[in-house]
C-alpha cells in the first residue's frame, strides 16, 4: 500500500473561506474520513479498527468520553473518531534520519499540525544536556537517567508527573501509586484546563462532580438545554443521542456565542433521511448568548420560575423534593428576586422575550437535561455559573428522576477515569487512608501542584522535572510564552507520547521521549494479551482492548512504562510488585477494587458485558454525599466582563478537524474554512465598528490585569455570525493571548472563554499578499 510523505506545506497560502454550514454529518463525513482511513491503513487495518471502535468486545474511542449506547450499531464511530483512529494506527513511522536532519530547535518553527502529521514514534529518544538533536537510546539507559535525576532531586516535590485524558483507568492507578510512593502529591492532568470548574461547583452543590444521567436519560427527557457546546465537532455522536431524543418528543433549546452546525441540524448518516434526506432539526429555540453571559441567563430563568410560583403556589416549584434534600432555598430566592433585569440584558445580549421563552420551556417541562462543556468552564466565574445551573435544576426537583440532571460533557476520553483512580493533586483523605493500608505506606498529605501552578513553579525554579503520561502540556496551557520557557528551565521532561508535538521541541536540558501503544494496539504481555479499561462521562466503565499489531516492535504499553520507571527509580527490591502489574493487569485492578470507592469486585465487572455504571448517591437514590447532606443552593454575585469600547471578548475554539491540540487537517468544514488556520471569526457589525474590512489582516493583543502585551500576529478576519462583541480564534493558536495567571475562580482553570482584546490592522503575510 501507499503512505503519505510527511506534510511539507504548513503556511496558509492557500486559505479558503466560503459560508458556515448549517448541517453537521452526511454524507461528506464519510466523504472526508473514510477514504483518509484506507489510505494511511489500508483496508484490512482500517476494518479491524473501525469495525471494533467502541463495540463491547472492542476498542475505547480515543477522540472524546461520549457514553456507548446500550444497543451498539455496526458503525459505532463517527468521523472525527475515524480520523482519530486514522491518526494513531496509520503505518507511517519517524525514522532515524528524521531526527538527524531535525534539530530540536528546528521543531519550534513547526506548527502542531506539521509535527503530528510526521508519523508514529517508534524507539526511546534522548536529547543530551549540550546537545540540540534527539538521538536513540536503549529503554534500559531511559529508564536510568530517569531515576538518576529524580533520585538526585532535594525533594520528591521537585518533580510533577502530568496526565492525559486517554491514559487508561489501570495505568492511571498505577501512575498516581508511583508518584505517591516516590512522595508527591504533584499530580496535574489534563482536567485542570478544562472540567475543573465543573468538579469544585458540582462537588460544593451535590456531593459528586460527575454527569447524574445515564445515556438513556436523554430520550426520556421533556427538555434539553445544550450550554457553552459543540457537539457536532467535540463528540459528534452526541447528535445521534440528541436525534433520538427528538424522534421521541424532546424540545431541545441550544445556548451559544457561534451557531454551530451540529446545533441546528444532523444528517444522521447511518439513516437514509440523512444522507438523501434533509436530516433532523435539532434546536427549537438558539439563544446567541454574548461569552460569560451564561450565570446572568441562569438566574434570570429562576427569577421566572420563582414569579411562576408565586402566581401559582404549590403548583411549579417541587416542595416536596426542596423541603426532603435541599438546604438554602430563602436564601437563594431573596438573592435572585433582586436580580436586575437590565444588567442581565446587558450581560447575555440577549432580549427578554429570548429569556422569557426559555423559562417557559423550562417550566412546562417536567423532566430537564443541562448539558454544557467548555464553553462554560473557562470563565472567571465558571464555578458560580455551574452553581447556577444546579440551583435551577433543583429548584423543579430535576436532579434524581429519570429523563432528567446535570450533564456536563468531557471531551477527552479517560480524563473522568483517571481523576477516579486518584490522579489528583487535592485526592481527599479517604482514597490516601485506603492506598496506604493497600500498600502500607503513608502517601503524602499535602497538596500538589495543578497544570499552572506546575508551570509557574517551572517558571520560579521551584521544579526540576516534569513527567508526562501523554498529552501536549506545553501546546494545551495557557500563556504559550511563558509555559515554553518554563519548561526550558527544567533539568528533565520526559514525554511519554504516540506522535510528536510542541512539548517535544520546548524541553529541558535533558529530554526523553519515550514510544507508546495506541489504544487500538494489541497490548501482549509475558501472562499475554492485555485489556484495559475506561469511565465515559456518564460513569459508565468498561473494557478496552487493541486490535491490530503494533506499529513497530519494541514499543512498551503505558503499563509497562510505569512498571519500568517505578523499579527504576524506586529500586527492584521495594515492596509493591511492580513487575506483577506489568506481567498481568488483572494484579493492578484487583487492587483497585480495595482502594477505589464503586469498584469492588472490579476485574468480575468489567469482565461483564458493557461493563458497570459506578454509584453516583444523587443519580442514584436522591443521596447528596455534602457536608450537611443535602443539596446545596449557592448565592452568586452577577458580575459582568467589563470590555472598553473597541475592544472585544475572545474565546478560543476548536476547528472541526481537530482533537485537543491534535490537526487532522487545516480544515474547518461546518465553519466554512479550507487550508488555514490563523483566522478571526468577528461579526459583521463589530467589523463596521471597528472599521475593519472582511478578509483583511491584523495583529490580536490581549489586555491583561498583568499589563503584559501579548499578541498573536497576521490572522485573517473573516465575518462571521458570531454574538455581537465577541470574537473566536482556533485553540491552541490563540493560547498565548491568555495570562497564565488569569484563572476561574475557586478551580485555577485558565480563562481560555473571556479575555478582553483589541484588533490593530496590519499588512498581509509575505505569502498572502503574493497569492
Amino acid at each position: 500500500m501507499s503512505i503519505k510523505p510527511p506534510v511539507q506545506d504548513e503556511s496558509d497560502a492557500e486559505l479558503q473561506v466560503s459560508k458556515p454550514k448549517r448541517s453537521a454529518g452526511g454524507l461528506p463525513s464519510l466523504q472526508y474520513s473514510m477514504p483518509q482511513a484506507v489510505a494511511e491503513m489500508g483496508v484490512t487495518r482500517s476494518a479491524k479498527t473501525l469495525l471494533a471502535m467502541n463495540q463491547k468486545d472492542g476498542f475505547d474511542c480515543m477522540s472524546c468520553a461520549w457514553p456507548d449506547p446500550p444497543e451498539r450499531k455496526t458503525a459505532e464511530f463517527c468521523e472525527n473518531g475515524a480520523k482519530a483512529v486514522t491518526w494513531e494506527a496509520g503505518l507511517l513511522t519517524i525514522g532515524r534520519d528524521f531526527w538527524e536532519n531535525n534539530s530540536v530547535s528546528s521543531l519550534r518553527s513547526r506548527s502542531e499540525y506539521w509535527l503530528g502529521q510526521q508519523g508514529r514514534l517508534v524507539e526511546p529518544m534522548y536529547k543530551p544536556a549540550g546537545s540540540d538533536h534527539y538521538q536513540p537510546i536503549s529503554w534500559e539507559n531511559a529508564f536510568r537517567i530517569v531515576a538518576r535525576e529524580l533520585n538526585d532531586l532535594d525533594s520528591p516535590d521537585e518533580a510533577t508527573f502530568y496526565t492525559s485524558g486517554r491514559t487508561s483507568n489501570e495505568t492511571a492507578f498505577q501512575y498516581q501509586l508511583f508518584a505517591r510512593a516516590f512522595g508527591t502529591n504533584n499530580l496535574p492532568d489534563c482536567s485542570n484546563m478544562c472540567h475543573e470548574s465543573t468538579g469544585k461547583a458540582m462537588e460544593e452543590t451535590i456531593g459528586i462532580g460527575k454527569s447524574a444521567i445515564a445515556y438513556e436519560d436523554f430520550e426520556k427527557s421533556d427538555l434539553i438545554i445544550i450550554m457553552g457546546q459543540n457537539p457536532g465537532t467535540c463528540h459528534p455522536r452526541m447528535l445521534t443521542a440528541l436525534e433520538e431524543a427528538k424522534d421521541a418528543g424532546s424540545t431541545i433549546v441550544a445556548i451559544n456565542p457561534l451557531p454551530e452546525a451540529g446545533l441546528i441540524n444532523f444528517k444522521n448518516p447511518q439513516r437514509p433521511r440523512g444522507l438523501v434526506g434533509k436530516g433532523t432539526d435539532l434546536a427549537d429555540q438558539f439563544l446567541q448568548i454574548r461569552l460569560a453571559g451564561d450565570m446572568a441567563l441562569m438566574q434570570a430563568v429562576a427569577k421566572r420560575v420563582f414569579a411562576a410560583e408565586a402566581a401559582a403556589p404549590g403548583a411549579v416549584l417541587d416542595h416536596a423534593f426542596l423541603e426532603e434534600h435541599c438546604q438554602g432555598l430563602e436564601e437563594y430566592r431573596a438573592h435572585i428576586e433582586n436580580v436586575d433585569e437590565k444588567a442581565v440584558r446587558e450581560a447575555t445580549g440577549l432580549r427578554t422575550a429570548e429569556i422569557d421563552e426559555l423559562a417557559s420551556r423550562y417550566l412546562k417541562a417536567d423532566k430537564v437535561i443541562v448539558t454544557w462543556a467548555m464553553g462554560l468552564t473557562q470563565h472567571k466565574k465558571a464555578v458560580p455559573t455551574i452553581k447556577e445551573i444546579i440551583n435551577l435544576l433543583l429548584l423543579r426537583g430535576n436532579i434524581g428522576k429519570p429523563g432528567a440532571g446535570p450533564s456536563p460533557i468531557r471531551g477527552h476520553s479517560n480524563v473522568q477515569g483517571d481523576r477516579t483512580m486518584g490522579i489528583w493533586e487535592q485526592m481527599p483523605d479517604h482514597f490516601l487512608d485506603a492506598l496506604g493500608k493497600e500498600f502500607n505506606f503513608d502517601p503524602p498529605r499535602a497538596h500538589g501542584f495543578d497544570a499552572v501552578q506546575s508551570i509557574r513553579a517551572m517558571r520560579d525554579g521551584m521544579l526540576k522535572v516534569l513527567f508526562a503520561m501523554g498529552g501536549n502540556l506545553v501546546g494545551a496551557i495557557s500563556d504559550t510564552a511563558v509555559a515554553e520557557a518554563a519548561l526550558q528551565k527544567l533539568k528533565l521532561t520526559v514525554q511519554v507520547s504516540t506522535k510528536l508535538n510542541r512539548s517535544h521541541a520546548f524541553v529541558g536540558a535533558q529530554a526523553l521521549i519515550l514510544p507508546t501503544l495506541g489504544r487500538t494496539e494489541i497490548d501482549r504481555q509475558a501472562t499475554g494479551e492485555q485489556f484495559v479499561t475506561v469511565e465515559d462521562t456518564v460513569c459508565a466503565v468498561h473494557a478496552s482492548s487493541g486490535k491490530v499489531e503494533p506499529v513497530a516492535v519494541g514499543i512498551l504499553s503505558e503499563m509497562a512504562i510505569v512498571s519500568h520507571l517505578a523499579r527504576a527509580v524506586l529500586g527492584k527490591n521495594h515492596p509493591i510488585d511492580w513487575a506483577g502489574f506489568e506481567a498481568n493487569y488483572d494484579t493492578i485492578r484487583e487492587h483497585i477494587s480495595h482502594v477505589v470507592p464503586g469498584c469492588s469486585d472490579y476485574n468480575a465487572k468489567v469482565r461483564q458485558w458493557g461493563g458497570f455504571v459506578l454509584p453516583h448517591p444523587p443519580r442514584d437514590s436522591r443521596t447528596f454525599p455534602t457536608p450537611t447532606g443535602k443539596a446545596m443552593f449557592s448565592v452568586g454575585e452577577l458580575e459582568t466582563v467589563q470590555v472598553p469600547k473597541g475592544r472585544l471578548l475572545l474565546q478560543t475554539v476548536r476547528s472541526h478537524d481537530q482533537f485537543n491540540t491534535t490537526m487532522y487537517s487545516l480544515n474547518d468544514r461546518y465553519r466554512g474554512v479550507k487550508k488555514g488556520r490563523q483566522v478571526l471569526f468577528v461579526n459583521p457589525s463589530d467589523l463596521v465598528e471597528l472599521g475593519i474590512p472582511n478578509g483583511s489582516y491584523v495583529d490580536i493583543h490581549s489586555e491583561s490585569v498583568d499589563g503584559v502585551d501579548r499578541v498573536l500576529r497576521q490572522q485573517r478576519i473573516i465575518s462571521f455570525p458570531t454574538a455581537r462583541g465577541c470574537v473566536a480564534a482556533y485553540f491552541p493558536e490563540a493560547n498565548v493571548l491568555v495570562a497564565l495567571d488569569d484563572t476561574a475562580e475557586g478551580s485555577n482553570t485558565p480563562v481560555s472563554k473571556s479575555v478582553v482584546v483589541r484588533l490593530e490592522k496590519t499588512d498581509a503575510p509575505a505569502f498572502a499578499a503574493a497569492h
